[in-house]
C-alpha cells in the first residue's frame, strides 16, 4: 500500500489537504495529513524552541510509525513544507520511496525556507523575531495574512471566496526560527526520486524549468537527473484548494513514476541561441566593461537604443546574453538604420536581483549618453522579457532624453510566486505617471498565459493615461520568438516595432 504523508506550507495545518486525502483514500491509498507542531489548533501551541528540526522530527515520528504493510512512503511537501520533507527523507532515506514538491521553491542543504519565500512582509518578519533574544517564549512567531492578505497572497487569485476566507479563519502564527534554521545535510536524500508539480497560475511550468535548463541553471540541473518527474497544473499556488480531484490524481501518478522527464542532452542546444530572423551583416563593436556598441555607418551623433536582457540568467552561463544572437541581431540591424545599438550583461542572476541589474543598466546608460558619438539627448530603451520589470524605474519619472520606451514579449508586473521587491519594479504601477512617453510594446500571440496576464494589466492601467501606447501584433508567435519563429509576419513585427522606435527617436 501507498502511504501519502501530506505536509502543509506557512500558516497551514493538515486541515488544508482534506479533500486531497479523501479522494487518496478513495483510490486505495492511505493518506495521512500532517500538521506540524505549531500551526494547529489554540491547544498545539508553539513552544519557544519550535524550529525546522522541531517540524523534521514530527515527520519521523510519524514514518516510524506507519503500519508496515504501508511499503510505498511519499512525502508530499507544499510550499515550506517541502523543508522538512527533505529533512525528514534525510533521516529515513530507505523508509521513502519518492518526495513529491507541490509548488514550492527547490532549498538546498544549508539555506533556510526564507529562500523560498515570495512574501517580502514574512521575510523580514522572521528575520527580525529570529534574530531578537529578548522575545519570550511563543513570541517569536509571524502572524498570518489578513483575509485581504490572504486574497492577494501569491497565487491565490484562481481561489474561491469560500476558500480564502477558510484559510483567513484557519491560518495561525508561524513560528518564526522555523523560516531561517538552515536545512540540514541531505546525505542518501539527495537520490531519492523527486516529482515536482508546477502551478502554471503561480508562473511556474514546464516550459520555463526546460529554458532555465538550456541556459545551464544549476539549481534547475538538478531537476535532470534520473528519477525526478515534473507535472503542470493550470492553477495557482493552492491546487489542494482550488484543484484537489487533479491535485490528487497527479499524485497517484507521482508514485507510479510517470511524469515528463527534462533531459539534460535535449537541452543542449537552447532556443535563445536560435538565429536570429533577420538576414542583419556581421558587424563590429566595441566592448566597453558589461556594455557593447554598435555603431552605425554615419557621421556626427547619432541617437541610440540601449537592448535590456530579460532573465534570470545564470552568472556562469556562456555565451552571456550580449552575445546571444538574438540582441547581437537587433544591435546590429539598428546600427544599418542609423542608430547606435546597445547591449549589455546586467546581473540579473535571480529573482532578488533586480536592485543590481537597475544599477547595471543605470551606469550602461551613462556610459553610453557621455560616448560624443552618442547624441545623448535622444536615447530609447528597449527591454525584453522579464528584463521588462526595469522599465518602471524610467516609466515613472522619464527623464528628458528618453524619447522612448520598448518592450518586447514583456512581463509588466512580478509574476505571483516572484519575491517582493517593495513596488519599485512593477510597470503596472509606474505607468500611471509616464506622461505622454512613447511605448511600444511587442506582444506574441502564443505568450504563456501567467505573462499575457500582466501585459493585459499594463494595458488596462495604461487606459486614461497619456502614455503614446503602439501595440504591435506578433501573430502565431512565441516567447523569444526571434530565434525560434522565422515566419514573415514575425519579421514584419520586428521591422515594424525598430521603424517605429527610431522614428520616435527623430521626432
Amino acid at each position: 500500500m501507498t502511504a501519502f504523508l501530506l505536509v502543509p506550507g506557512t500558516f497551514t495545518g493538515g486541515w488544508i489537504w482534506d479533500q486531497v486525502g479523501e479522494l487518496l483514500g478513495k483510490s486505495g491509498s492511505s493518506a495521512h495529513a500532517v500538521t506540524l507542531t505549531g500551526l494547529g489548533a489554540s491547544a498545539d501551541p508553539a513552544g519557544a524552541d519550535t524550529d525546522l528540526t522541531t517540524h523534521i522530527e514530527d515527520l519521523v515520528r510519524i514514518i516510524d510509525g506507519l503500519d508496515p504493510a504501508e511499503t510505498e512512503v511519499v512525502l508530499v511537501g507544499h510550499d515550506y513544507g517541502i523543508l522538512p520533507v527533505l529533512g525528514a527523507a534525510a533521516l529515513r532515506p530507505d523508509r521513502v520511496t519518492r518526495i513529491v514538491n507541490v509548488d514550492a521553491g527547490l532549498p538546498r542543504e544549508g539555506e533556510p525556507a526564507l529562500v523560498i519565500e515570495p512574501d517580502q512582509a514574512v521575510r523580514e518578519q522572521a528575520v527580525s523575531l529570529a534574530s531578537d533574544p529578548s522575545d519570550g517564549p511563543g513570541s517569536r512567531v509571524v502572524r498570518p495574512p489578513s483575509a485581504e492578505e490572504w486574497r492577494q497572497r501569491a497565487g491565490s487569485a484562481d481561489l474561491s471566496a469560500e476558500a480564502v476566507e477558510e484559510l483567513a479563519r484557519r491560518a495561525v502564527p508561524q513560528p518564526a526560527d522555523t523560516l531561517v534554521q538552515p536545512l540540514p545535510p541531505l546525505g542518501a536524500a539527495a537520490h531519492i526520486p523527486v516529482t515536482g508539480v508546477l502551478c502554471s497560475g503561480n508562473g511556474s511550468s514546464i516550459e520555463l524549468v526546460e529554458s532555465l535548463v538550456g541556459m545551464g541553471e544549476p539549481r534547475v540541473m538538478t531537476l535532470t537527473r534520473p528519477g525526478v518527474t515534473l507535472f503542470e497544473l493550470p492553477t495557482g499556488h493552492w491546487p489542494m484548494l482550488s484543484a484537489p480531484a487533479a491535485l490528487a490524481d497527479v499524485l497517484r501518478r507521482a508514485a507510479a513514476g510517470e511524469g515528463h522527464h527534462v533531459s539534460a542532452e535535449a537541452a543542449g542546444s537552447p532556443a535563445h541561441l536560435g538565429p536570429f530572423l533577420l538576414d542583419v551583416p556581421p558587424r563590429e563593436r566595441e566592448r566597453d566593461g558589461r556594455v557593447d556598441l554598435y555603431f552605425p555607418d554615419a557621421e556626427g551623433p547619432r541617437p541610440a537604443v540601449v537592448l535590456v536582457h530579460g532573465g534570470p540568467v545564470p552568472p556562469d552561463a556562456r555565451p552571456t546574453p550580449r552575445d546571444w544572437p538574438t540582441f547581437v541581431g537587433y544591435a546590429g540591424y539598428l546600427a544599418s538604420r542609423g542608430a547606435v545599438g546597445v547591449t549589455l550583461d546586467h546581473r540579473l542572476h535571480g529573482l532578488g536581483d533586480y536592485a543590481a541589474a537597475a544599477a547595471d543598466l543605470a551606469r550602461a546608460i551613462e556610459r553610453v549618453r557621455a560616448d560624443p558619438r552618442v547624441d545623448g539627448e535622444r536615447v530609447a530603451l528597449w527591454f525584453f522579457s522579464a528584463g521588462s520589470l526595469l522599465c518602471a524605474d524610467w516609466l515613472g519619472a522619464p527623464p528628458a532624453w528618453l524619447r522612448c520606451v520598448a518592450a518586447t514579449y514583456p512581463v509588466l508586473s512580478p509574476l505571483p510566486n516572484w519575491p517582493g521587491t517593495g513596488g519599485r519594479f512593477d510597470p503596472v504601477q509606474a505607468v500611471r505617471t509616464a506622461g505622454p512617453l512613447p511605448f511600444v510594446l511587442s506582444r506574441v500571440e502564443k505568450e504563456r498565459a501567467e505573462i499575457d496576464a500582466t501585459v493585459a494589466e499594463f494595458l488596462h492601467a495604461a487606459e486614461g493615461t497619456d502614455l503614446r501606447l503602439e501595440v504591435i501584433p506578433v501573430p502565431d508567435a512565441r516567447h523569444g520568438f526571434e530565434a525560434v519563429d522565422h515566419t514573415d509576419p514575425a519579421r514584419r513585427a520586428v521591422e515594424r516595432a525598430v521603424r517605429t522606435v527610431l522614428g520616435h527617436l527623430e521626432e
